[in-house]
């Protein structure tokens, strides 16, 4: 089984989320993808962040109606930080359907992958599970350095038949091309504290969330 695991703070969770899932989920024939809201994200100040129900009751609406798309509540509870490495080995100690974990891609923008080397572990999660960075059209041959160390990056070889960077491990790192839509969940917050509309922008089901829970005024 393919799995996708998409994770961030999702508050909101927004179109741009969606569609870059849809299409990298079309790439790799992907059975599934969960979007996985962060608890308590590591790198955000807990006082920055909207209530955790809030933003995974957001992300089910978002998803609703999508037989590929879930929405997933394993980052919640606990005081701890919400680290990727721990949900990605909770997933893979699980036995899958077929009794066996299933193959698991990180989705995340470049970005993000930039600071890789902020996340806790990091060097097992990359031999633990794939990642496809996703990049704007035109830059798709993404240099592995400076996001990973030299030496680090050095363990990858590139093979052309999945045109990816190949860990030992048996992991990879693709990048790859996707429509990038110029929306951010920091704006829209600003826009509802403005009282201008955010339509178009988010699902109208977590437009109506946003508005009855009086979030982000």
């Amino acid at each position: 089984m393919k799995l996708g695991l998409m994770g961030g703070t999702f508050d909101p969770i927004h179109f741009g989320h969606l569609r870059c899932a849809q299409e990298v989920a079309e790439m790799f024939g992907m059975d599934s993808v969960l979007f996985i809201p962060s608890a308590r994200p590591p790198l955000k100040p807990a006082a920055e962040v909207s209530d955790y129900g809030d933003r995974l009751r957001m992300v089910g609406l978002a998803v609703e109606g999508n037989p590929l798309f879930s929405a997933s509540d394993l980052e919640k509870g606990g005081e701890k930080p919400s680290y990727t490495i721990d949900t990605v080995r909770r997933i893979l100690a699980a036995p899958g359907k077929q009794g066996s974990p299933p193959e698991i891609f990180f989705i995340l923008g470049m970005d993000a992958f930039h600071g890789i080397q902020r996340w806790k572990d990091w060097e097992e999660l990359l031999a633990l599970c794939s990642f496809i960075v996703m990049t704007r059209p035109g830059h798709e041959n993404g240099s592995l350095i400076p996001s990973l160390p030299a030496d680090y990056a050095a363990r990858y070889t590139y093979k052309n038949d999945i045109d990816a960077c190949a860990h030992p491990a048996g992991t990879s790192i693709f990048f790859r091309a996707v429509t990038v839509l110029d929306i951010s969940s920091t704006r829209i917050r600003k826009m509802v504290r403005k009282g201008r509309t955010i339509r178009y922008l988010v699902p109208d089901s977590v437009r109506d969330y946003i508005e009855q829970r009086g979030l982000y005024k």
